[in-house]
């Protein structure tokens, strides 16, 4: 069967896979991008929709266009999928949507050689790929004793839409990370709850400067070089309190429990013995890098994740992740989108059709 080619295949049109379009287009390199979503957005088309702009962490600018006028009161779903569509259609970005990746294999033992992609749809045949596919799709669930027999009803925070799908209901959160204290604090504004962890959650009380972020994503870095699966930033930035944060330990929403030892059908036993009720689980227990389609490269080593030089897999040149481990946030996803393409020109027979366009100015979405 014939496919369809391309120099350069992105897949994925999140934060970081824009970016990489975008530097792969102003290069004048040969691309597109498969996206399995319906629409422009990303995961942000997901996320619950009590989280607004104005408590959503910070949100950087994609590479040649600022963000356009920001409405606290909207929900960053709604702000983001919107503002990543006028982005595709003001730079004429080459995404092709819904097309589910299925596969990423090598055509030949050739080093230099081709990748095939089987997907959705048509399949392609490219020199190199730039997966940008995220965490969002691989939402990490933790089996716990009993989780079977529990007669409520248990959510990811992937599947959460709002605190008032909780109202008048007890409900317990799992979980030490932004998300979970996120919607710890606007549950706890509607409805009663419990929140639980494996360890004690960390409080950053210093500032967050420039050097802590490049020191937090120095320390995830060091890991995808030793080729450890990658941790979270916050595991190593800590959680910072907000003030709506300082409202919610007022409440005593965030008096922590250690985590309990089992689930029963009506709630979860404490670790010192006493039952909880509970109407809920809402397990914010993070997510997992949606690497699948790659598995038939065989890239990942003995210590269980896949060992990275910089964006670049460190035992395939051709394949490049973007938004995995330290490029997880949007700035350093942005970064990776520039360093991957950067990388991917060095390769053999990449072909630019134009003049290089670092010098062309940003455009303004507000006015295209």
């Amino acid at each position: 069967m014939k496919s369809a080619r391309a120099d350069v295949v992105v897949i994925g049109a999140g934060q970081a896979g824009l970016s990489a379009a975008y530097h792969l287009q102003r290069r004048g390199v040969d691309y597109v991008t498969l996206d399995a979503e319906a629409g422009p957005g990303g995961a942000w088309r997901h996320r619950w929709k009590s989280l607004l702009m104005a408590t959503v962490n910070g949100i950087s600018d994609l590479p040649g266009m600022a963000k356009p006028a920001i409405d606290p009161r909207e929900p960053s779903s709604d702000f983001l999928t919107r503002y990543f569509g006028g982005y595709e259609e003001a730079l004429g970005l080459s995404i092709r949507r819904p097309v589910k990746v299925r596969s990423v294999m090598r055509e030949d033992t050739n080093p230099a050689g081709r990748l095939r992609i089987s997907t959705s749809e048509e399949d392609w045949t490219t020199k190199a790929v730039i997966n940008a596919t995220g965490t969002w799709t691989r939402p990490f669930w933790p089996i716990y004793p009993g989780q079977s027999t529990f007669r409520g009803r248990q959510l990811h925070v992937a599947d959460a839409v709002s605190a008032q799908e909780f109202i008048g209901q007890h409900v317990v959160v799992v979980g030490g990370g932004i998300s979970a204290v996120g919607l710890l604090e606007e549950i706890s504004q509607v409805t009663t709850t419990s929140w639980f962890t494996r360890r004690e959650p960390v409080w950053r009380n210093a500032e967050f400067d420039a050097k802590a972020g490049h020191d937090a994503v120095a320390l995830v870095e060091e890991r995808v070089r030793q080729g450890l699966p990658p941790q979270s930033v916050v595991s190593v930035t800590g959680l910072i309190r907000t003030p709506a944060l300082e409202a919610a330990a007022a409440r005593g929403a965030l008096d922590r429990q250690p985590m309990f030892t089992s689930i029963e059908p009506h709630g979860v036993r404490r670790a010192g013995g006493a039952f909880q009720p509970a109407d809920v689980i809402l397990w914010a227990t993070g997510f997992r890098a949606e690497l699948e389609h790659l598995a038939p490269l065989h890239l990942r080593g003995p210590g269980g994740g896949i060992v990275m030089a910089g964006s670049q897999v460190a035992s395939e040149p051709r394949v490049h992740l973007v938004g995995y481990g330290p490029s997880s946030s949007t700035i350093g996803a942005n970064r990776a989108g520039r360093a991957a393409v950067a990388a991917i020109l060095k390769l053999p027979g990449i072909s630019v059709k134009q003049a290089d366009m670092e010098s062309a100015g940003t455009v303004d979405i507000e006015h295209t």
